[in-house]
């Protein structure tokens, strides 16, 4: 009985040594343990930019913060140039861009972080010409489009349209879809001084819903209360309507990708934004807004 009774008081001082022992895993500043395990998202993600994705950036942001309390993502708009601008400052860690980074923004990123800029295509979206509900014409070929954004086609009569003159909305030059349009539409030359600068898509598309005569641009997305035209590449081409499936599909001739750049690989909350943005559920959010997954 002796031996037994001794037997279990050094087991029992055995478990008391080990339980004050300390726990497997790195120790904290403060001489506890801190859990190994992946810590929760927290701190701020400014993302700043193209006028055009401004909603959808919005929409990401507030899915992200909903699962992630501890996160703050400020999205602002202001065009894609300013985002860029701002990236090349150091005040955004996003720039939103709806067209390509340009030669001389990537080399002011890279005078800072030289292994940048970081691309990231996260949505598919199409350049949508908006006209009156009112108005007949229903197609345009680019060649048409071009001329009447040069300032050659004043008259909707000239493209099938009434005796009526042809007023012109345009967007700022900050703005990536201007860049699209005057890259890709009027092959690199400038916008009639007669076109009538407004500061974002909504308001081309408010501005085209009340002027019976005007046409303007802008994205598949905020298409309201205006017709959108069918484009033909050229004059012997096959009419394309901006629908969704010719958006993605690509035969609408002017689908584009919508970009996010930062100034150098992602980690932590920014990755953790980011990896959202393409899971199946991100994408989803870009179909709701009036955007498309990117492929």
């Amino acid at each position: 009985m002796k031996v037994r009774y001794c037997s279990l008081l050094a087991l029992a001082l055995l478990a008391l040594v080990s339980g004050c022992r300390r726990p497997s895993g790195s120790e904290g500043a403060d001489g506890g343990t801190q859990d190994t395990s992946a810590p929760g998202l927290q701190g701020t993600v400014t993302v700043k930019g193209s006028d055009t994705m401004v909603l959808l950036g919005q929409r990401w942001a507030e899915r992200f913060m909903k699962t992630h309390p501890e996160v703050k993502i400020q999205v602002t708009g202001g065009g894609s140039g300013t985002g860029l601008a701002a990236l090349i400052n150091g005040t955004t860690d996003i720039a939103m861009s709806s067209r390509p980074i340009k030669d001389a923004e990537r080399q002011k990123v890279q005078q800072h972080h030289p292994s940048g800029p970081v691309e990231l295509a996260v949505a598919l979206d199409g350049i949508t010409f908006y006209v009156h509900e009112s108005n007949p014409v229903e197609t345009l070929t680019i060649e048409q489009l071009k001329a009447i954004y040069l300032g050659d086609l004043t008259r909707w009569k000239d493209v099938g349209g009434n005796d009526a003159p042809i007023v012109v909305y345009s967007r700022e030059n900050s703005s990536g879809t201007y860049v699209f349009v005057k890259d890709e539409v009027l092959g690199g030359e400038d916008f009639t001084p007669r076109a009538l600068t407004l500061p974002g898509t909504a308001a081309v598309v408010n501005a085209v819903a009340q002027e019976r005569n005007g046409i303007g641009y802008g994205g598949f997305a905020y298409a309201r209360g205006v017709k959108e035209l069918k484009v033909k590449k050229d004059a012997q081409s096959e009419a394309v309507a901006p629908s969704a499936q010719n958006i993605q599909n690509g035969t609408y001739p002017l689908s584009r990708r919508l970009f996010f750049y930062l100034p150098r690989e992602a980690s932590g909350t920014t990755q953790a934004f980011l990896d959202y943005i393409l899971t199946p559920e991100g994408q989803e959010v870009a179909t709701t807004v009036g955007y498309f997954p990117v492929k």
